[in-house]
């Protein structure tokens, strides 16, 4: 059983125009970049993206903006993305926005088989309207549907050619869920090891959840916003120590 392909060209190959993908990642961290990249370079339109968030202007989820090949974005966190803001403004694009447990939560239920939940979160706002809701120990919950796609693009750190994936850290945010949850998931990986070399115990998605595993390149892993903390102003104490 061997799911390599040869790359992310070969992997966007069968997605067509009107396609629904779930993109991991959370940010920046984590996103599965050459997928990405492959899809602008394919040119499927009238997408539906489901992501935490909208990458940036020129790079990740903000590069099929940019191309206009993106219909509907169904996220949690929009606001690193002027292009989306303007794209969601004139109404050249169709917003779902989700808060962020809830989206994770429509993703987990949709893998595992639940059609819909209640959840407290989001009632009395504009993310209830229209939605069946129910009272619960005393507390109004709204009715959420779960989440499904044709295609997930998942990013791991190492992953085997049974289809089997570990995360690193924050990039494991959204990747594993959305592994379970779609027709077709296809990883890409910064490394690509032999059978056995994943502990088993360690492994994050099992790779009877993945149908495509690839081999990634040139990842830039770029830092959505830079901050660094203020230095405190140095004393003459501390100025001269450093002369010691």
């Amino acid at each position: 059983m061997d799911k390599r392909i040869a790359n992310a060209d070969a992997a966007v190959e069968k997605v067509g125009n009107g396609a629904s993908i779930l993109l991991g990642g959370f940010g920046l961290c984590g996103i599965p970049e050459n997928l990405i990249a492959a899809l602008r370079r394919k040119g499927s339109r009238n997408l539906t993206l489901i992501s935490n968030n909208a990458g940036i202007d020129g790079f990740g989820i903000g590069m099929l903006l940019e191309s206009r090949q993106v219909t509907k974005m169904v996220a949690s966190y929009v606001g690193e993305n002027k292009l989306f803001e303007k794209l969601a403004l004139t109404r050249e694009i169709e917003v779902e926005l989700n808060p962020q447990g809830t989206l994770a939560e429509r993703i987990r239920a949709g893998g595992a088989g639940i059609a819909a939940f209640y959840t407290s979160t989001g009632y009395g706002t504009m993310a209830a309207e229209g939605k069946e809701v129910r009272e619960f120990d005393g507390r109004p919950h709204v009715l959420v549907h779960a989440l499904r796609a044709d295609f997930a693009f998942i990013k791991a750190w190492k992953g085997d050619r049974w289809g089997n994936l570990i995360y690193r850290k924050t990039a494991r945010n959204y990747n594993a869920v959305m592994a379970t949850a779609a027709d077709t998931v296809i990883a890409e990986v910064e490394q690509l090891v032999e059978l056995g070399m994943l502990p088993p115990d360690g492994v994050h998605t099992p790779g009877i959840y993945v149908n495509e595993i690839f081999q990634g390149s040139d990842y830039e892993k770029r830092i959505e916003r830079r901050t660094v903390r203020p230095r405190p102003p140095q004393t003459g104490t501390d100025a001269a120590s450093l002369h010691d």
